[in-house]
């Protein structure tokens, strides 16, 4: 909304949404002036005075307070009536994250954006490419039991892909595969057996599922991205270790997109590529 309005529209706009908001309260003439420590005809001045004045800014921002609003929509100064504190807490929320990434609320994430598409820059090898094997080698130390049930999440993870509408995307590092390849690093004393079974396993995924699937490895060295997921317009989610950071707001989900097309821009092996240069990290076993 422009700023630049009439005085006594403003005015007019303030009467009305002041009004509007103490009938959404259920707070009365008298329960507001208590609340901003005024007396009651100067609340009914606030709704009845027909002029261009508007009040001060204390005033102002007194009522909007008392009332759960914000002072720049009893201002016409925005069309949104919450708080500042209300719109962060709405588009933005810290939810747990376990240890397997293939928990409940991420697939809940993927169902309630279902047909849109998804951009994933993972931690490490996502998860739903992996095999079992290596699921198993990668968890069995932190989940004991449990175990059994990432890798069943897993497989329902990519069963749900094959059968959505979504387009999936996934932006890698190019040292994480090479890592895998090479055992070294995270992956160091992961069998050879494993190794070649699972970039078997990726090439033949990433060539059965392409275009629905595309897999890019951008150079680290040259750009950076933290574990991120953005699913379509609705929601960005950063991946922090032990909590997820879940952005609703269009600013943000927009920012999230355009740096994961960025990364696929400029990624150093694209989607079709990613057969070949699987083999050739095969070869070198």
């Amino acid at each position: 909304m422009s700023k630049n309005i009439d005085k006594r529209l403003r005015a007019d706009r303030f009467r009305q949404r002041l009004a509007s908001a103490m009938r959404d309260k259920d707070v009365s003439q008298s329960a507001l002036a208590r609340a901003i420590r005024v007396d009651r005809s100067t609340v009914s001045q606030l709704l009845k005075d027909d002029g261009a004045r508007l009040p001060n800014a204390q005033v102002v921002g007194e009522c909007a307070s008392a009332l759960g609003v914000s002072a720049d929509w009893l201002l016409s100064l925005t069309d949104r009536p919450e708080s500042a504190a209300d719109i962060l807490a709405n588009s933005l929320k810290l939810t747990a994250a376990p240890r397997a990434l293939v928990d409940e609320q991420i697939f809940a994430w993927h169902q309630e954006t279902a047909g849109y598409k998804i951009r994933h820059v993972p931690a490490g090898l996502p998860d739903m490419l992996k095999t079992d094997a290596i699921l198993e080698w990668e968890y069995s130390p932190h989940l004991g039991r449990t175990t059994a049930q990432a890798i069943g999440a897993s497989q329902d993870r990519l069963n749900w892909m094959r059968a959505s509408q979504s387009d999936y995307e996934i932006a890698l590092p190019l040292h994480e595969l090479a890592s895998f390849a090479g055992a070294t690093g995270y992956y160091a004393d992961l069998p050879v057996d494993l190794r070649r079974a699972q970039l078997d396993h990726l090439s033949r995924l990433c060539t059965q599922l392409y275009p629905r699937l595309r897999l890019y490895l951008f150079d680290a060295r040259q750009l950076f991205s933290a574990p991120v997921t953005v699913f379509g317009p609705l929601l960005a989610v950063l991946y922090l270790g032990r909590n997820y950071l879940a952005f609703r707001d269009t600013e943000r989900v927009q920012g999230f997109t355009e740096h994961f097309d960025n990364l696929v821009r400029q990624a150093t092996v694209t989607a079709r590529r990613i057969p070949d240069h699987v083999a050739g990290l095969r070869r070198d076993l």
